[in-house]
């Protein structure tokens, strides 16, 4: 059952990563679809692993017809989620109901979840037959998903579509079915195995076709997809309009005016401004609007080279001839890390997605806002846009804005905000003037042609009554500045989000969350809370070994996400790079499970002593600690730090998982079903801790101190 272990551990979290980026699209790139999508497939993968009895042994062909039912579930599954909403009849572009994206999201995760659940169950019994431990058999499992971390990193690197991936895991799953036969042969199963893989390398062959088409179920006027390392990008168009989707969301189309009105409003904020950076968005028309200013430099960074690349062929002469030729410098890059070694602009146009995931966010905290600060002149202009409405500003809004604003006040003295359904933020070193008059002179005399952007039309963007109200509620609003390792703009974003559900969420007051998440761990009796179920659990030692491995997943998901944040911050996501931190996470699950499990076979029969655990969740209070540390005191961290730190919790969380699998002896068949379990549900409720309330409204090293203080209450449980 060695070989049966480490491809259920790979087929399933291959599988796991590709569903769950088709949900995500599914839901226009929501992050927290994403996150609420995630804890349903641990949930469901719980639920898995506790069906049955806990003294049952299946046979190794109930293994071989689950993997089969994995290789036909996760296609089907695929299929349910490009046609979800055509499928509920749902008005193009808009979302479904709040609980029809549940159900949506529990019917795709269902199937796949508890057939993961299954596997590792009744794979891990068999493996327990066999004289290994249910600690051999985790370890083993989390190597194999190790493969399927790296496999999910190679596919997009490779240039695989996110289908393309799919079907292979499928079809890695129904090989195995014919793999492992020489145990229990079935003709049946055999021919149905066989059949199915045939099937799958004909889809895998024609994946690029198969994506199109099932692309162009909710994008009729298809013109080119492409999976990349951010996302998906899909371009559409008629009649000579071209609108381009990330991740099925509206990016931006070509025949508008949002480009003019955003860079014209900005670059008549400047005198003469001859050099121009672009951060993003050049295909959205920024550089070809920048051109009319007559700059001598002209630098244009674009994160996404794929979607770049996906995107210019479809444009229009005009555009496409403003995307080349002098003095335009196109790079690919990510903009902040080129940022570090750019020159000294007069204006720099963040022409980026707004600040809606935590890959966007990075572009509008403090930190970054400060490193553009030191390479603009000084009278250099920085501009972005931030979506508000025009006349009305519900208090999340504002909040969001305020956030912002907060942190372009720590390195801008002159700050502008002028509202509009694409309202434009504008920041300068010297100053900044409202006064459209001297907008209209200096459009004047640079013969700007325009569509849109006039002397009217100046008149009532910046001398409207708007700006002003707009600027005194700002004034007299106290939120938390907008931070790297405190992403409180994301967390507005989701409320914002959720809002469209359930609109009482907008008018909540900008800081309660904060505030609330704060008070509820400085409370005396919410520690008295945790203290009391540590102890109701610990009076019986199965309910204690579960309370024990679910608490080290949720400590262990907790610091694996705020990590993961910590190094989206200083690189960008990458979903390679991603896949790699993951894959350093679950090695560390695999040689933690392997270290107990070997410790373990050279102790007496009495199992591993108590002080053991013990220092396993000291090591927990210890890492937790070092973490918050080096966020205070070296910001966001590198590749190397980040994953040796992810190692490290993946390590104890598996070590903690093993030593309570271990420690005292006990029936390991019998514990399968309840330790893996309760591992799950841990780690579901630190990552919806985690990501929608630790990280954005605590922050990322007050979060990582928190666990190194539960990490030290769960003592009791020893």
């Amino acid at each position: 059952m060695r070989r049966a272990l480490l491809l259920i551990g790979c087929l399933t979290l291959l599988g796991q990563v590709t569903l769950l980026r088709e949900l995500s699209v599914a839901f226009y790139g929501s992050e927290l679809i994403y996150l609420l999508a995630l804890g349903f497939w641990l949930l469901w993968t719980a639920a898995g692993a506790a069906l049955g009895r806990r003294d049952s042994v299946p046979t190794p062909k109930h293994v071989r017809i689950l993997l089969l039912l994995y290789a036909i579930a996760l296609p089907a599954l695929a299929i349910f989620l490009r046609g979800a909403r055509p499928l509920f009849a749902v008005v193009p572009g808009a979302y479904l109901s709040f609980d029809r994206q549940l159900i949506v999201m529990a019917l795709a995760l269902l199937p796949a979840g508890l057939l993961a659940g299954l596997l590792f169950q009744w794979a891990a019994k068999l493996a327990i037959e066999r004289g290994r431990t249910l600690a051999g058999a985790y370890a083993v499992e989390s190597a194999g998903a190790v493969l399927g971390g790296l496999a999910a990193t190679l596919a997009l690197r490779w240039g695989l579509s996110n289908l393309a991936a799919l079907i292979g895991a499928s079809l890695g799953a129904a090989l195995s079915v014919l793999a492992l036969r020489e145990e229990e042969r079935s003709r049946i199963l055999d021919a149905a195995a066989a059949v199915l893989a045939l099937l799958l390398v004909a889809g895998l062959w024609s994946a690029p076709d198969l994506d199109r088409r099932l692309s162009a179920w909710s994008h009729p006027l298809l013109l080119a997809t492409a999976d990349t390392p951010y996302g998906r990008v899909t371009v559409t168009g008629a009649q000579g309009q071209v609108a381009v989707f990330s991740n099925d969301a509206l990016a931006f189309e070509t025949q508008g005016t949002a480009a003019e009105e955003f860079v014209h409003l900005a670059a008549l904020q400047h005198p003469a401004p001859e050099r121009v950076l672009v951060l993003g968005g050049g295909t959205a028309g920024l550089t070809r609007e920048a051109r009319k200013h007559a700059p001598r430099v002209l630098d244009c960074v674009e994160l996404d080279e794929v979607a770049y690349t996906s995107v210019v062929p479809h444009l229009s002469a005009t555009d496409q001839r403003a995307l080349s030729g002098p003095p335009l410098r196109l790079v690919n890059a990510d903009p902040r890390r080129w940022l570090r070694e750019a020159r000294r602009y007069d204006l720099i146009l963040l022409g980026g997605p707004q600040p809606e995931s935590g890959q966007a966010n990075r572009y509008y905290t403090q930190e970054f806002f400060a490193l553009c600060a030191l390479h603009l002149e000084d009278d250099g202009i920085l501009a972005f846009r931030l979506s508000m409405s025009e006349n009305f500003w519900a208090p999340q809004q504002l909040g969001r804005t305020a956030s912002v604003v907060a942190a372009l006040r720590a390195s801008f003295p002159a700050v502008l905000v002028l509202p509009g359904a694409g309202g434009v933020l504008l920041a300068s070193l010297g100053g900044l003037s409202a006064d459209p008059e001297r907008a209209i002179a200096r459009l004047e005399a640079r013969g700007i042609d325009t569509r849109l952007v006039s002397p009217g039309w100046l008149r009532h963007v910046l001398a409207g009554e708007r700006v002003r109200a707009l600027a005194e509620r700002l004034a007299t609003m106290r939120v938390p500045v907008n931070r790297d390792l405190q992403p409180i703009c994301f967390a507005y974003t989701q409320r914002l989000w959720l809002a469209n559900f359930f609109p009482v969420l907008g008018q909540a007051a900008p800081g309660s969350l904060k505030r609330a998440a704060r008070a509820a761990v400085f409370r005396w009796y919410s520690w008295a809370l945790v203290v009391l179920f540590f102890l109701l659990f610990r009076q019986r030692e199965g309910r204690r070994r579960a309370a024990l491995v679910g608490v080290a997943g949720l400590i262990g998901t907790v610091l694996e996400g705020v990590l993961i944040l910590s190094y989206q911050v200083r690189s960008g996501v990458l979903y390679q790079d991603i896949g790699l931190l993951l894959t350093l996470f679950m090695f560390g699950l695999a040689v933690g499970a392997r270290a107990l499990d070997v410790l373990a076979r050279r102790t007496d029969d009495r199992g591993l002593p108590r002080g053991l655990g013990a220092a396993l969740l000291l090591g927990f209070a210890v890492l937790s600690g070092l973490t918050a540390w080096l966020f205070q005191n070296y910001g966001a961290l590198d590749l190397a730090s980040t994953g040796l730190l992810l190692f490290a919790a993946g390590f104890l969380v598996a070590a903690v998982f093993a030593y309570a699998s271990l420690h005292r002896g006990g029936e390991q068949r019998v514990l399968v079903s309840p330790l893996y379990a309760a591992d799950l549900v841990g780690g579901c409720l630190g990552l919806l801790l985690g990501s929608l309330i630790v990280a954005p409204a605590l922050g990322l090293g007050f979060g990582a101190g928190l666990m190194a203080a539960l990490a030290l209450v769960a003592l009791i449980l020893i």
